[in-house]
């Protein structure tokens, strides 16, 4: 090599901090591990693969706790230390564990429902799917440029496409795997066009390079700089089912296999969030006049259409029980952008993307606790309807009490302070923010939620009508059921735990 080309050579070399980039890495290598072990497996024993996927997501999730003694950084500018491509802050921690968290929920409740969901689902194929989809959900917390940002979002987004289609023959599923994927490629396209424009007029696709060049835009780019936000945001709605990009949701839940729905509420909603988290606040603070009033209407929109599309689904016979979750998942999700639109106007932004990261963590465990109950009662009852938890109470009371729990955090209602907690946090946000006009819609909407989240609850405990249905309880269900109750009890007797874990430290 010549004297010239050493250098060169050298600066191109990265020390990898593999401590800092376990968790993504660890789910994406067992799922290439189920994938080839899926190969010689006898068919007798595929239920092994189940296990060793869950087994790998625990080890992704614990794998978090050596990262909990500081910040570190790998893929860095070997010029400047400290730009980076992968950060491992508080902010990557948390998110971090509700997508693996999230995940591991959904493996649980995956390993005895496979074969019990209609016509039967591959389960290496499956496995696969869901870690890779995991690993790319892991790694855009962490991600502090643009390209990995939406390689990221692909690689969370792409094997989700695949699961919600993966019922061999059923049209449903079919359908809605295709409106999913045809929505979110648009999607998709929209933000890439929109990052072109932001990386046209910065030169850089860092996103604290972002932050300090964006202000120095030469005039004549500032429209084109603008409408790049604006369309990078149109992408990262979707992805969190912000209203006018909501159509996609009830067909795309109701279609998809249960567990897969429970992960997309949860997990897909996280990959939106922290999207939208990273583009706005780290990497484009000067334009909070452009995305702060954008996403104060996006949030207002987002919820009504939610709740009251909820709301709609009772005049409806035989209403099922997963597309009132959908429409309950969209309200929620209108509350979840209430604080994001209030960093813009805030002189305390972190403490308001804290409470969009607590509001996610309280909404993440109850509502998975949820799609758990809802996975146990469709074990007995294929089309999951609402009646069909009439009577819950006089056959498993224990789970009827927990889905009560679960039903009145997400209402906002006590006991389950957690989730008033969380709903007076992002209330306070809007407040401070100087937006009571949002504040006072996003009341409104609680009080509309009420009526279908208490319905709910009071039929669990109403006499069943004719011979009540008996539900096994499998051990994986029951383990994803106690799991969520326990740390939605336990957050409840102490909610502020929720905001000293969720001080993300981004600033």
């Amino acid at each position: 090599m010549s004297p010239q080309a050493q250098p060169l050579a050298e600066s191109l070399i990265q020390s990898v901090d593999w401590l800092a980039v376990a968790p993504p890495t660890i789910a994406a290598v067992v799922a290439l591990a189920v994938l080839v072990a899926d190969l010689f497996v006898a068919e007798h024993r595929k239920a092994l693969l189940g296990w060793i996927s869950v087994a790998g997501l625990a080890v992704a999730t614990l794998m978090l706790l050596p990262l909990l003694d500081g910040d570190r950084s790998t893929f860095c500018l070997t010029g400047d230390p400290g730009v980076c491509s992968y950060t491992a802050d508080r902010f990557t921690l948390v998110l971090q564990l509700l997508v693996l968290g999230g995940a591991l929920v959904a493996a649980l409740l995956s390993v005895t429902g496979l074969k019990d969901a209609r016509g039967g689902l591959p389960e290496g194929e499956f496995w696969f799917l869901l870690l890779s989809s995991a690993a790319g959900a892991a790694l855009l917390p962490a991600s502090r440029d643009l390209a990995t940002l939406i390689v990221a979002l692909e690689v969370a987004s792409l094997p989700a496409f695949a699961l919600v289609g993966l019922r061999y023959g059923d049209r449903r599923s079919s359908e809605a795997a295709l409106k999913f994927f045809l929505s979110s490629v648009t999607a998709t396209a929209v933000s890439l066009m929109g990052i072109s424009f932001v990386y046209a007029a910065t030169g850089s696709l860092y996103l604290t390079q972002i932050a300090e060049r964006v202000d120095g835009v030469d005039g004549q780019l500032h429209t084109l700089t603008q409408t790049g936000v604006v369309l990078t945001l149109i992408g990262f709605a979707f992805k969190t089912a912000a209203v006018p990009f909501h159509f996609w949701v009830p067909d795309t839940y109701v279609g998809a296999p249960l567990p897969v729905a429970a992960y997309l509420s949860v997990v897909g909603k996280a990959v939106g969030f922290t999207g939208l988290i990273l583009v706005t606040v780290i990497a484009l603070p000067s334009y909070a006049d452009v995305w702060g009033p954008a996403l104060a209407v996006l949030a207002a929109l987002t919820m009504t259409v939610g709740n009251v599309g909820a709301l709609r689904q009772q005049s409806t016979r035989a209403y099922s029980a997963v597309r009132l979750l959908a429409w309950s998942s969209v309200g929620q999700a209108g509350y979840l952008l209430v604080p994001i639109a209030a960093a813009a106007y805030s002189d305390d932004a972190e403490r308001s993307i804290g409470s969009t990261v607590a509001y996610a963590l309280m909404y993440g465990v109850v509502n998975l606790g949820a799609f758990a109950v809802a996975a146990l009662v469709g074990r007995t009852k294929n089309l999951n309807r609402v009646a069909d938890y009439r009577g819950l109470y006089a056959t498993n009371p224990v789970t009827a009490v927990l889905m009560a729990f679960f039903l009145l955090c997400l209402a906002g209602l006590p006991p389950g302070i957690i989730g008033l907690f969380a709903k007076v946090t992002v209330f306070s946000a809007a407040v401070e923010a100087g937006l009571g006009w949002l504040a006072a819609i996003m009341a409104v909407n609680v009080v509309i939620a009420l009526f279908y989240y208490l319905q709910w609850t009071a039929l669990l405990f109403r006499a069943p009508e004719g011979e009540p249905a008996r539900h096994r309880l499998p051990a994986p269900v029951t383990a994803a059921i106690a799991v969520t109750a326990v740390l939605g009890v336990v957050l409840s007797g102490a909610p502020q735990l929720v905001l000293r874990f969720t001080d993300t430290g981004l600033f």
